[in-house]
């Protein structure tokens, strides 16, 4: 996804010292009143993201493809399993949206449903996976902000597929320290490598030439 608008909002010190903790709790729920009110246009969604709400517009068609054939592929590997694979759902972690290009959940999403039934708990998601998309925002987006974002909620696995990583690179990120807001454990894997998922319900799940070739 593309930056389309970046709204910023007062940035606030994660560390959460007493005093700081009322004016956290008042911004999250602006943001999260704001991105309920908002109206946009077909082709576009909101995200909240740390202390921002972003609005970016569905994906190039290089991104479109590489999603598809990626979930082609995990539908056929979770087919005998308890997990899907989703596409354009909301992730709701503590006034927190995040809307992934792919993630993992339970077969029957009623099992993890938000507090307001507007997506799904993020604490039920077991993987997420992001297309990474040109340009600054973007990549800082996926690289940076939501590696932070879906580590603080304790996803167990973040993959990203990132064409603008030297010549391309599948990361694969795993161990969440949430109170770190980091991936204690990282595996870099070119294009033209297999890289494999080590753990959860795609374990063993390879993502290779068929998924990011041109």
């Amino acid at each position: 996804m593309t930056a389309l608008a970046h709204e910023p909002c007062p940035t606030v010190d994660d560390g959460l010292s007493p005093a700081a903790e009322p004016e956290v709790r008042d911004l999250d729920e602006v943001l999260w009143q704001a991105w309920k009110a908002m109206e946009l246009p077909e082709g576009y969604r909101a995200e909240i993201v740390e202390e921002f709400i972003e609005v970016s517009p569905t994906g190039r068609r290089r991104h479109t493809v590489i999603i598809n054939r990626l979930r082609r592929a995990l539908e056929a590997h979770l087919a005998d399993g308890d997990h899907a694979a989703y596409q354009d759902g909301n992730l709701i972690y503590r006034r927190k949206v995040w809307i992934p290009d792919l993630f993992i959940a339970p077969e029957d999403l009623d099992e993890i449903p938000d507090e307001e039934d507007l997506g799904v708990d993020a604490s039920g998601v077991r993987a997420v996976f992001e297309v990474v998309s040109p340009g600054r925002e973007a990549q800082a987006r996926d690289r940076k902000r939501k590696r932070r974002a879906y580590a603080r909620a304790g996803i167990p696995l973040y993959v990203l597929i990132d064409d603008f990583d030297g010549d391309g690179t599948v990361v694969i990120l795993t161990t969440p320290d949430p109170d770190k807001a980091v991936y204690a454990d990282e595996h870099r894997v070119p294009y033209g490598t297999d890289a494999v998922v080590p753990d959860g319900p795609a374990k063993g799940f390879v993502i290779g030439e068929a998924i990011v070739r041109p």
